[in-house]
């Protein structure tokens, strides 16, 4: 049993909502293995101490050695290096004999040091000291993760054809292109639950508005889709178009709904709709105003949506292009600048994207107090998704999807979110195999990647790879940019092997959603790293790129091209399930101990543990078609396996989670419920 202390270092600027309950201990101190002085908090690692947690940030699982500022941000070229992502995430746990984590609650930024400084140090520091540090202590890191998910509350549950495979691209501009890529995977019998729709179905990029030339009739093809068993998944951004007649702009400046400047008037940016304001999502009555909005998309059938933008990006404001053209005019007519100048001159233009500056010249407005926008950034996009999930449980009875860009702990409880802005590069796809359960351990249980990456042009080799590993996330969307390759499945060689793994995906739905309701009720992981489940084997505390997946499995994904073969240790005797397809498949008793696996492309490997059981049901091309209670078993009986299979209806807020155990006795047991 993990125990939890509070320790306040002032005043928060604002409730950020983040904290749900009260199964906690407020001291006036904070424990001796945690050192505060100077601005500065300090711990102590030990050479074999591995440190998880930061949710959605770069390098390994294990954050040693890095540096990282919670501060969300639009990066569009992450590299190793980036400190900052989408999400602020500030939880971390220090896994060892007695295992300890930190949950700071404030909306500034934070830089954790783990390591990098001294290489046995962890040193923390915020730019405004607010807010409050959670302190917790336990047996092991299990117990700790689970005290704190209780803490801050139970994950979105989408609904189920969210773990249907998605289809998404930058560049989809009217009608017939959405008919063209619902048809080719049809013809090709790749299933598929969802399309999104990205700024091109909008009216010139404005929020709440359809193209009518694209989408002459978008109610009837909403209708039609849905018959299929597809949804439409619309974006929605931050930025509300400035023009006169447009509603959501009028009702903003009516009744003061957008950010503010130092002056007091609407702030000024600019992103895809040209020059815009931001709604004052952290104003709770412009939040729901925002919210209801959504009434006129959801009134065409339209049952799922994509919250983009939130962090909130900036393209430029005003402000900054005058200071760059400024410095351009004062150049004169020389073309003779000095390589110092030179620099200065394009610096000017680089940095007018996501300016700090920017935000610092923003300002909300909450119960009559000015803050200023930069010491409360990272409740931007959590505001907003905050905002827009309580307008639909308070008029719909059915679960919306809903996924987000921008977040921070608290959102967990209203979305999912994505990964952010990846490229089609292999060290992406390992980013992602790394990522998970320490999204997971923040509450983020609906997550997933870009599959292929967004940016870039994919191969057939890394989407196989990529999907291989995606089958296994609750979100499975394969999103890519304009300009890059068309990574629709069907447009790869082949299409009938890419078929055969999106089948998969489908056919092991009773096990995943089981296990994803399990992890959400029980508040567990449903990626756990290795070292947590065999704390007392040495050989797993290094090892990041095989994952427990729910209680049965465990993985080893393929994320390095031109591979056939991999290294896998086993911590235990496990039966191994080589995958060709969903009822193409063999299996081999694995004894303990280390191996070097065949595993060739559209090959996945699955792992059963001891005594475990893997559900299997016939796919079909959506999930509206799926029969969840249809089911094939295939356990691991050393000793007879069990199962407690987990199951809803998959559609409403307040749907009955049902259990039901299953006994198998032999390898392949067909169970009927």
């Amino acid at each position: 049993m993990a125990i939890i202390y509070k320790y306040s270092f002032a005043k928060k600027i604002i409730e950020t909502n983040t904290i749900v309950g009260n199964n906690y201990n407020d001291v006036k101190e904070l424990p001796q293995e945690i050192i505060y002085e100077n601005n500065e908090i300090r711990i102590n690692l030990n050479p074999r101490d591995v440190v998880y947690g930061l949710g959605q940030s770069t390098r390994g699982m294990n954050k040693r050695g890095g540096i990282y500022s919670s501060f969300c941000s639009d990066v569009v070229m992450h590299l190793e290096e980036s400190p900052s992502l989408y999400g602020a995430h500030n939880f971390l746990l220090i896994h060892r004999d007695n295992p300890i984590a930190l949950f700071f609650d404030t909306p500034s930024k934070v830089t954790f040091d783990v390591g990098f400084t001294d290489s046995n140090l962890i040193r923390i520091t915020m730019e405004e000291w607010n807010g409050a540090c959670f302190f917790i202590k336990g047996e092991n890191s299990l117990d700790i993760i689970k005290e704190f998910r209780i803490l801050i509350g139970e994950s979105y549950l989408p609904p189920l054809y969210g773990f249907g495979y998605q289809q998404s691209r930058w560049g989809y501009k009217n009608e017939e292109d959405i008919k063209n890529v619902v048809d080719k995977y049809e013809e090709n019998d790749i299933p598929l639950d969802a399309v999104y729709l990205d700024i091109d179905y909008m009216e010139r990029f404005k929020d709440f508005t359809i193209n009518s030339e694209a989408f002459p009739n978008l109610k009837d093809f909403i209708a039609n889709l849905k018959q299929k068993g597809i949804h439409l998944i619309p974006i929605i951004d931050a930025g509300v178009k400035i023009e006169s007649g447009y509603d959501v702009y009028e009702e903003g400046i009516k009744n003061n709904y957008f950010c503010q400047d130092e002056n007091g008037n609407p702030f000024i940016a600019s992103v895809w709709p040209g020059l815009v304001h931001f709604p004052d999502f952290l104003n709770s009555n412009a939040s729901k105003w925002f919210g209801s909005h959504y009434k006129k998309l959801i009134s065409l059938g339209l049952d799922g949506f994509w919250n983009d933008m939130n962090e909130p990006a900036i393209f430029y404001t005003p402000k900054r292009l005058e200071i760059a053209i400024k410095a351009v005019k004062e150049t004169k007519d020389t073309l003779d600048l000095n390589v110092y100048d030179y620099w200065a001159l394009l610096g000017n233009f680089e940095k007018l994207a996501n300016n700090i500056l920017d935000y610092k010249d923003m300002y909300h407005v909450v119960e009559n107090k000015k803050l200023n926008h930069y010491d409360v950034h990272n409740l931007y996009g959590y505001n907003m998704v905050k905002g827009t999930s309580e307008y639909f449980k308070e008029n719909y009875k059915e679960r919306m999807f809903l996924i987000s860009r921008s977040s921070c702990i608290g959102m967990h409880r209203y979305s999912g979110i994505w990964t952010g802005d990846n490229r089609s590069w292999w060290s992406h796809l390992e980013l992602n195999i790394k990522m998970m359960p320490n999204l997971n351990m923040v509450g983020f249980l609906y997550s997933g990647a870009d599959t292929g990456g967004f940016g870039s042009d994919a191969t057939r080799e890394l989407v196989c790879r990529w999907l291989e590993f995606s089958l296994f996330t609750p979100l499975f969307r394969n999103h890519s940019s304009i300009g890059t390759r068309n990574q629709e499945l069907y447009n790869f060689s082949n299409p009938k092997e890419f078929s055969n793994l999106i089948k998969l995906r489908y056919a092991l739905m009773p096990y995943l959603y089981s296990e994803y309701l399990k992890a959400l009720k029980n508040n567990t992981l449903l990626f756990t790293p290795l070292a947590l489940k065999y704390q007392n084997d040495e050989c797993c505390l290094e090892i990041e790129d095989e994952l427990i997946v729910g209680d049965s499995i465990m993985i080893a994904p393929v994320y390095k091209p031109n591979t056939t073969k991999r290294y896998v240790y086993l911590p235990e005797d496990m039966l191994l399930v080589r995958f060709r397809g969903y009822n193409d498949y063999d299996t081999k008793k694995m004894s303990k101990g280390h191996h070097f696996i065949s595993v060739k492309l559209f090959e996945v490997l699955v792992f059963i543990l001891p005594g475990k059981m893997l559900l299997l049901t016939e796919p079909k091309n959506s999930t509206s078609k799926l029969n969840m209670l249809d089911l094939i078993a295939i356990a691991n009986v050393n000793p007879t396996a069990k199962y407690e299979y987990f199951l809803d209806d998959g559609k409403y807020i307040n749907s009955e989670i049902k259990k039901y155990e299953i006994v198998a006795n032999e390898e392949k047991t067909i169970i009927k419920l």
